[in-house]
């Protein structure tokens, strides 16, 4: 056995970034390394340059970003592009300068016009304009693909870009300010849940695990914060019609794409991004409506109460699947069901090993 790989995942405390480390444990051989935000500032270039100095690392996953959804991309649209495009710029240039071999960029299925033709195929990049509830962030992922693709054409680097659709699993951020759909409606469902049993207790203990109730949220499932008490009936709300359609892969889904996107000859990979030489899509394959994933989740949760959608509020792009043809052509597909996955998803949830207590967006470093 050689000399193991001594791979920087970015993000390792992200959901993404600890399933790729999980995933590289697997495959063994391999010396992995991991900062926290406190110890590595990726915003800072001075710091990542240092950090890429003296570890000299063989490879980079770069998963670390600053992510959210709808309401945290409308409310902190500045932090949003720029940490992004700082975290971007900071890690791949200081790969290029100490000569990583190769360098996995994770994007995001926002980079493609809202109007853009299903499924989503990787030539749809730049060809429309984007969706406004997401642009700043799409604006700064693209950046990122960009970087690469330059860096490659100009320098003769190995950096590679994937775009995973929306993903869900272990470690997710479950604040209801700044998460994504299907954990929001996970911790949504479980809460009402808990207010129809009249467990306050339970609620308050949620709350201190995966942060703060909203107002909002608070009236949704009938707590009465002067009182401790539930004093109504509970009901789910939702944001938009429901009708909008989305993907879903499951986070170890996505570490075991990125490792084999990694792994594949400088051949293959390049034959397979053509003409863009920047990136792969990766997703499950089919997609559903958000009203039909909200009856799945309550399902699974054991919600049994009434789902109201708020029409008023922004549905975000109507369609969003991934074409994933090329890297199903490579030789890879997911293994996990949505189904399964939720369920699994709602057992980490509730045992508490997943979830964030931040009131600004989540950075998954």
């Amino acid at each position: 056995m050689g000399k193991p790989a001594k791979i920087y995942v970015a993000g390792h405390r992200g959901m993404v970034g600890a399933a790729i480390v999980r995933a590289l444990s697997r495959e063994g051989n391999v010396e992995i390394l991991k900062r926290t935000r406190a110890e590595l500032d990726l915003t800072d270039q001075r710091e990542v340059q240092s950090f890429f100095a003296s570890e000299k690392p063989d490879q980079v996953y770069l998963a670390a970003a600053r992510v959210g959804g709808i309401y945290a991309n409308n409310t902190y649209p500045a932090d949003f592009i720029y940490d992004n495009l700082m975290i971007e710029a900071n890690v791949i240039h200081a790969a290029h300068m100490h000569g990583v071999e190769k360098l996995l960029f994770l994007g995001s299925s926002c980079i493609y016009p809202r109007a853009v033709t299903q499924p989503m195929s990787e030539d749809a990049l730049l060809t429309g304009v984007l969706e406004p509830t997401n642009e700043p962030y799409a604006i700064a992922k693209i950046a990122g693909i960009k970087l690469c693709e330059s860096y490659n054409r100009q320098h003769g680097r190995d950096f590679r870009s994937v775009m995973p659709t929306n993903l869900y699993g272990p470690g997710d951020n479950y604040h209801l300010e700044n998460s994504h759909v299907l954990p929001a409606m996970i911790r949504k469902f479980h809460l009402a849940k808990l207010a129809r049993e009249g467990n306050v207790a339970a609620i308050e203990a949620d709350e201190k695990r995966y942060g703060s109730i909203p107002p909002d949220v608070c009236r949704m499932i009938g707590l009465n914060r002067d009182t401790h008490a539930i004093d109504r009936e509970p009901n789910v709300v939702l944001w938009g019609t429901g009708t909008p359609y989305r993907e879903f892969l499951h986070v170890d889904d996505m570490a075991d794409a990125c490792i084999f996107v990694m792994q594949l000859e400088p051949e293959a990979y390049r034959e397979n991004t053509q003409p863009m030489l920047s990136h792969i899509n990766v997703g499950f394959g089919s997609d559903l409506t958000i009203r039909s994933l909200s009856s799945l989740v309550a399902s699974v949760v054991g919600y049994d109460g009434s789902v109201v959608f708020d029409e008023g509020k922004p549905d975000g792009t109507p369609r969003k699947l991934m074409d994933i043809r090329r890297i199903e052509q490579l030789g890879w597909q997911p293994r996990i069901g949505l189904d399964s996955g939720i369920r699994q998803a709602y057992e980490d949830y509730l045992h508490g090993l997943a979830g964030s207590d931040a009131s600004a967006p989540h950075i998954s470093i």
